[in-house]
Order: structure tokens, then C-alpha cells, then sequence
């Protein structure tokens, strides 16, 4: 039997080959510092971060309130007999003659893995026994059971919210990262970072599942412009994350240093390595020089790998999770820019789909393209056929040609579209606008124009946008003064206001009728000071004061002030 194993041993052995590593690393000049995937002031929020994807940016916002812990690796031959087996794929015959070798249930892929019984004493839970489950360093530091606590209380919800994203996108990202030679498991980085957002939007301007500054996504070739954010991309924004994490551990020679880089920037834990004259993550995590965040990083990443294998045995049920489905997909090459709404048409899909695997784009359109440099689109599995049958049979005016157009002082969409000969519609379509009165001086727009230049196209849009809807940019807009309906009574000697919330109310309008203060509004309804818009139809108690209205009278030309105070609600 032992020679058996050994012979067994020796071919797994001769038939593995090194992963091929595909890293680039960024240009020789450009210093670790300026690598970090540190904060960066050059851009603003862009225009195109819609309502779920400023949700998501807020889940994220919201759970940095705790964050530290440990990791030492330690890995046992068992994990690594383990993990040549899986390397070679299920139903290779020298991995089934491997499995029937080795006698140990655990060793056997096909076996349930050991499920562990329910784990109440966190602090002094042995890891040892899950350890050869990980292809990262893992281990049971103070920090790592105050995370896994959090996320079984307080946090729990965003956990939640997590893991039915993960299995969208964990076997996607995994063989991206081990093509790269990063651990398989380094994929729980993109859970702490986004909880597997595409759209998580941070407030160092960080951006996707991977939550890539502007700066470091173009260093490793992530494309930001008019058209899209490549950083939102969960597979572009993988292999560029994957690129950068090989260089930082390179660079700084373990995995915890460079999840910690991922996130301080590698110029910093380089220096802080000299200062202290250690590699140990959790050496240089005990005392000053790290901030808060860096410091709980790790922990937090450990916390979240030990869930996510083993939820039943940290208090979870599947009943707590909607899992996803994981991302297939059809690729289709455009020559042409394409309006969102024809290309899911021609699919046979919704738009809605269409976004949702293209994350990346930021107009209702693809970018412009050509034979020589198409744009890949991805579809929902099966989809691909469908498409390319249907696209062939439209004739060039799907194929929409572009122009962008930035605003100027004065500007109205019925004046821009008419100069380009297009459609306001189309416009507002293509830009993703809901307004048509209100338009942002220096703001691009993309103007769809007609394939035969001079004649507007009438498949551009539909009815006009009335002039008299429309606001020139650069205009002073004053709000209008709250006009909801309200019931009074008295309460104590005090009069009570139960007033609606109507379209375009804010909590300044309503405290200059009711004469208050925003403030007060805010305390009387228990509103949060984060919360800036109100809900049409919220119903606010308000507690108006007397208004004190002076006027003034004058004779014969003496100016003889007579006060005259008028209460009024």
C-alpha cells in the first residue's frame, strides 16, 4: 500500500506543472508608494453611480466600524497531497487511483467534507482542524473572534448580503487569482473589500468588486473614460487585482504584508518593515505606525474565509442566504456603438441584463468601436446565437454614430439636440437622465446623431420636450415652498403639525414655512442627519412657532418706527 502511494506520489509529481504566472509588473520608475492602492483625490464621484450602486457604496460605508486580527502560516503535507490531487481535476484517473490510495475520508474530494459541530467558544476554537482547508495563512488571533462575533451579531446582515453575492462570483475569480499564482482564497479579499459589489463606490474614490483607486487601476491597465469604468468589471478588475497582489507579495514576502499593502499601499509597509525590523504582520500590527483599518484588515479577511466555509458552524442556516447563480455568459463583438435598449432586443434579453453583466459601462450605450478594435459584450449563457442571428438582419441605423457635447451656460436638451439633429429623448435615454430641466455646466453629454447628416432621424426619439420644461444651465433654481397637506391640533398649549411630504419638499423648505430649524425637524421625526432626501408621502410631526413680522411706518417725512408684531402659523 505504501509503495503503491509513493509510486503514485512520484507521477502526480513529474506530471505537475509550475502555474504559469501572467503578472506584468507596472513600469521599473514607478515607486512602491505610488502603486499602493491608496487614496486619491483627482476624481469626484462619477455621474453615472446609480441608486443600487450608491446602496451598495453605503452597505460598505456603513460596516467599517470594526476591523483587526492575525495570520501565521503553518501548512500540514496533508494539505499539500490535498492540493496536488485537486489540481488535477475531477475524474483524472491518477487523482481517482490517488483517492483510493489514501484511506482517510478527508483526503477524498468527493467525500462531504468533515462537518464541524457548532462552535460556541470562539476564542479557544482549535484552527488546526481547518487549516489544511486553506491555500492561505490562517490562524485564531483575538481580533479574528471579535470579527467572527461581529458578523454573527451586529453585522450580521451585511454577512448575509456577502455570501449570496459570493457564489456569483468566488468560482469565476478563482481560477483568474491561481492562473496568476495568487491563493484561491485570497478571493475573500474582494469580500471585505465590496462584499462583491460591482458598483461599491468608497469615499477614497475607490471603485468595484476590488475597490481599485483611479490611479492604481490605470497602472495595471484598467481603463477609466467617457464610456467606461473598467475597474467595475468583476473579471478585468480580478486579473488586475490578482497582478497587483503578486507584485506586493514579491515585494514584502507574505501573504498577510500584502493583503495589508492591498490596502495601506506597499511604500508604507515597506517602511514600516525597516523601522520595526519585522515581517510579522502581527508584530507590526501591535503599536503605532498602522492605522486602524490596516491593522484590522487581516483579521477581518481571516474572520470572513472561516464563515464562508463553514457557516453552520458559526451559528448560520442556508435559509439566511439567497444565493446567486454564477456568472455564465455568451461574448459578442461590436463594431459599432450600440444603444442598450436595440442590443437587448436583438438578444432577446432585457436591458436590465445587459447592465448587469456589463457592469463596466458607464452611458446606455457601448463605446465606439471597429473591426480592428471591437467591443466585447457579454450575454446571458445561450444568448449568443440568438444575437448574432438578429444583428445581422438590422441594417446601419442601429449602428448609431456619436458625438459628445459639453455644456455650456445657458444650454437647454431641445437646443442640443436640435443643433446635432437628434431627439431630446434619445438624449436623456443615452445619458441615463430622469430631468429634463436641469443641466450641469461643464457636464459631457453623448448626442446620438442621425446616420444622413443634416436630417433628424424619427427612430431618434418621440414626442418633443416642451421649451417650457426646460431650464437653461448655469440658472439659479429656487426651490418652491412646501405645499403638502397637513392636519394642526393642540397639545398641551401647543400646536402640532402633522404635515405629507410632497415631490420636491426638503427639510429647508419645511422649516421656512413652519418657521424652525432644520435641526429641530430632524430630532421631532428621529431623522438622520446622513439621510439628505425625504420619501414623497413621509408623514413629519412639526411644532411651528410664531412668526414675528415688523413693519415699518413714516410721517411727514420723520422716519417714526412703529413696531407691529403679527403672530401667524
Amino acid at each position: 500500500m505504501l509503495i503503491t502511494t509513493l509510486v503514485l506520489l512520484a507521477q502526480l509529481a513529474s506530471e505537475r506543472q509550475p502555474a504559469e504566472r501572467l503578472s506584468s509588473p507596472p513600469p521599473q520608475h514607478v515607486s512602491s508608494a505610488v502603486a499602493s492602492n491608496a487614496t486619491s483625490d483627482e476624481e469626484e464621484m462619477p455621474e453615472d453611480v446609480e441608486k443600487p450602486g450608491a446602496e451598495q457604496s453605503v452597505e460598505m460605508e456603513e460596516l467599517r466600524a470594526l476591523e483587526d486580527v492575525t495570520l501565521d502560516p503553518s501548512v500540514k503535507r496533508s494539505a499539500e497531497i490535498l492540493q496536488s490531487m485537486r489540481r488535477l481535476g475531477v475524474g483524472n484517473p491518477l487523482r481517482d487511483r490517488l483517492e483510493d490510495a489514501f484511506s482517510e475520508p478527508e483526503m477524498r474530494e468527493d467525500a462531504s467534507p468533515l462537518e464541524l459541530p457548532m462552535i460556541t467558544d470562539i476564542a479557544n476554537f482549535d484552527i488546526s482542524q481547518v487549516k489544511d482547508r486553506y491555500d492561505i495563512p490562517i490562524e485564531m488571533q483575538p481580533l479574528v473572534a471579535q470579527y467572527i462575533q461581529f458578523f454573527q451579531g451586529p453585522g450580521r446582515k451585511w454577512f448575509r448580503k456577502w455570501m449570496s453575492r459570493s457564489t456569483r462570483y468566488i468560482p469565476a475569480m478563482e481560477p483568474i487569482l491561481e492562473s496568476h499564482g495568487i491563493p484561491k482564497d485570497t478571493v475573500y479579499l474582494a469580500m471585505i473589500e465590496s462584499g462583491f459589489s460591482d458598483h461599491a463606490y468608497s469615499w477614497a474614490k475607490a471603485s468595484g468588486p476590488w475597490q481599485f483607486i483611479p490611479t492604481t487601476a490605470r497602472l495595471y491597465g484598467l481603463k477609466q473614460d467617457f464610456w467606461v469604468d473598467e475597474r467595475r468589471d468583476p473579471m478585468k478588475s480580478t486579473r488586475a487585482a490578482a497582478r497587483y497582489l503578486h507584485r506586493l507579495h514579491q515585494d514584502l514576502g507574505g501573504w498577510s504584508l500584502a493583503w495589508a499593502a492591498y490596502n495601506a499601499g506597499g511604500g508604507r509597509l515597506s517602511r514600516m518593515i525597516q523601522r520595526r525590523g519585522t515581517s510579522d504582520f502581527w508584530q507590526l500590527s501591535d503599536g503605532k505606525g498602522l492605522a486602524k483599518e490596516t491593522k484590522h484588515y487581516v483579521p477581518k479577511l481571516i474572520a470572513c474565509a472561516l464563515i464562508a466555509k463553514h457557516p453552520k458552524a458559526f451559528g448560520f442556516v442556508d435559509d439566511e442566504f439567497e444565493y446567486l447563480l454564477p456568472l455564465e455568459t455568451d461574448e459578442v463583438k461590436l463594431t459599432d456603438a450600440v444603444d442598450l435598449e436595440t442590443l437587448a432586443q436583438v438578444a432577446e434579453v432585457s436591458a436590465d441584463d445587459i447592465r448587469d453583466l456589463n457592469p463596466e459601462l458607464k452611458r446606455w450605450c457601448t463605446p465606439p468601436a471597429s473591426a480592428k478594435h471591437p467591443y466585447v459584450l457579454l450575454l446571458p449563457k445561450g444568448a449568443g446565437e440568438k444575437f448574432t442571428a438578429n444583428f445581422a438582419k438590422l441594417g446601419a441605423k442601429a449602428r448609431l454614430a456619436f458625438r459628445v457635447h459639453r455644456v455650456k451656460r445657458g444650454d437647454t436638451l431641445s437646443q442640443i439636440a436640435s443643433s446635432y439633429h437628434s431627439a431630446p429623448e434619445a438624449i436623456l435615454r443615452l445619458n441615463g437622465m430622469r430631468n429634463v430641466k436641469l443641466l450641469r455646466v461643464n457636464s459631457e453629454l453623448v448626442i446620438p446623431v442621425p446616420a444622413v447628416s443634416g436630417r433628424p432621424d424619427p427612430g431618434l426619439g418621440f414626442a418633443s420636450v416642451r421649451p417650457e420644461q426646460e431650464i437653461p444651465a448655469g440658472t439659479v433654481v429656487r426651490r418652491a415652498p412646501a405645499t403638502g397637506p397637513l392636519t394642526t391640533e393642540t397639545i398641551g398649549g401647543r400646536t402640532r403639525v402633522t404635515y405629507g411630504v410632497q415631490d420636491g419638499d426638503t427639510l429647508w423648505a419645511i422649516s421656512q414655512r413652519f418657521n424652525c430649524t432644520v435641526d429641530e425637524l430632524r430630532q421631532w421625526n428621529r431623522l438622520s442627519k446622513k439621510k439628505k432626501a425625504l420619501q414623497v408621502g413621509t408623514v413629519l410631526v412639526v411644532w411651528p412657532r410664531a412668526k414675528i413680522v415688523s413693519s415699518v411706518k413714516s410721517s411727514g417725512g420723520v422716519g417714526e418706527a412703529n413696531a407691529l408684531t403679527v403672530l401667524s402659523q
